[in-house]
């Protein structure tokens, strides 16, 4: 891409306005004959716990059929085709792509993001509807990838989903409906927070190939993008929402702090990022094993000239001003947010709604977070300008795995 081009990624179409009601808004489902909803035959690419767990709601929605199955290990893949009856099981690297040949029209992708780029982007060119997990990619070019992938899909007429559940939150919607309204004044400073506990990581072995299981790559910034990739994402995509922009530099110190690490993320955070507007972001994220996770483990609170306001993953959205309050639990968002996400998606294939809106909001909110991984990795301040023309790839060692 050329320096204009690398630098208007930034500023492009971010965060439309209508987004949340977007999401939030559901019209009626297209029927088939008899009033039955039509079956969209699903291919589904991972099957670990979230892989087979996402499988079982599309099953559970009625307005699919998983037709073909894929993970990269042989009998992941199997005891998922046997949750729902189907022999069309393959394994290994290359697993995906007999999926997309196996007549599918749309997929599920739910393996570890440095797979997202490379899979996605031969589902659209095979005509394929996408629905796939976040981060979208690793690195600067994955993001790239992803953002072209999803313009051909939308002028193929094809529908791309990534699933973010707290924009689905109606509460959540009702407070960023609010700031935006000037209930709370100019918005001045953000304050987001993730806040959890450390995924397993065991000593590196010959191969990654059991860095690929129980989430066991979210340690690895190659494999999963880390842990401010994988898992502050929530809550920087919360602030990019409430922000309604992108941030142009990011300055702070992160560490690896759980006990005896082996991959090579970082795991405390403490980040400062920057918008243009003047706006200003403070996240603080850990990952640790201390039982510690405050009064919601994920979220983001904006401070205003006349109130302050917080959207969350759990525990209480709420905005308080001197002309008005709104408070009100945000309860199983995990599950509802995937259910609302998944029915989307089926109206949008339905109703032939390829204009795509969560593909902005998850590039941005990707690129923020590898811009704090960076920061922080690198103890420096970083401009989003800086980020891009660096480009730089991330790589995996796929050597000694079945393809």
């Amino acid at each position: 891409m050329h320096d204009n081009e690398q630098e208007g990624i930034t500023r492009r179409g971010l965060l439309a306005a209508g987004i949340a009601s977007t999401v939030g808004a559901h019209g009626p489902s297209v029927r088939g004959q008899g009033g039955a909803r039509r079956k969209i035959k699903l291919g589904v690419v991972g099957c670990g716990g979230r892989g087979a767990w996402i499988a079982r709601l599309f099953h559970e929605d009625g307005g699919y059929a998983i037709h073909a199955v894929a993970d990269y290990f042989p009998q992941v893949a199997e005891a998922c085709g046997r949750q729902f009856g189907i022999d069309r099981c393959f394994s290994g690297l290359s697993g995906y792509r007999r999926v997309i040949e196996s007549g599918v029209e749309a997929i599920s992708l739910e393996t570890p993001p440095f797979f997202f780029p490379e899979h996605a982007a031969a589902a659209v060119d095979a005509g394929l509807h996408v629905y796939m997990a976040k981060p979208v990619a690793v690195d600067v070019p994955g993001c790239r990838a992803i953002e072209a992938a999803a313009k051909k899909a939308g002028e193929k007429g094809r529908c791309f989903l990534v699933d973010y559940q707290m924009p689905t939150e109606p509460h959540n919607q009702e407070v960023v409906r609010q700031v935006r309204e000037g209930a709370i004044g100019k918005p001045v400073l953000l304050c987001s927070h993730y806040l959890a506990g450390p995924f397993s990581d065991p000593p590196l072995g010959r191969t990654i190939e059991d860095r690929l299981r129980n989430l066991v790559w979210v340690n690895d910034v190659a494999i999963g993008g880390g842990y401010h990739v994988n898992a502050c994402i929530h809550a920087l995509d919360a602030a990019l929402w409430l922000a309604q922009g992108v941030p142009v530099a990011a300055s702070g110190v992160s560490a690896a702090g759980r006990k005896d690490p082996h991959g090579d993320s970082h795991d405390v955070f403490a980040l400062a990022f920057e918008f243009e507007n003047g706006l200003v972001l403070q996240h603080r994220g850990k990952h640790l094993g201390d039982g510690y996770s405050g009064d919601g483990f994920c979220g983001c609170a904006v401070h205003g000239q006349d109130g302050h306001a917080q959207i969350t993953y759990n525990g209480r959205a709420q905005l308080v001003s001197g002309r008005t309050a709104f408070r009100e639990e945000v309860a199983n968002l995990y599950e509802a947010g995937a259910r609302r996400n998944i029915a989307l998606f089926h109206r949008q294939v339905m109703e032939g709604d390829h204009t795509n809106p969560t593909v902005r909001r998850a590039v941005d909110s990707c690129l923020a977070t590898i811009l704090g991984r960076e920061a922080g990795r690198r103890k420096a301040r970083i401009t989003m300008a800086q980020l891009l023309r660096e480009n730089r790839r991330v790589e995996a060692d796929l050597r000694g795995l079945r393809t």
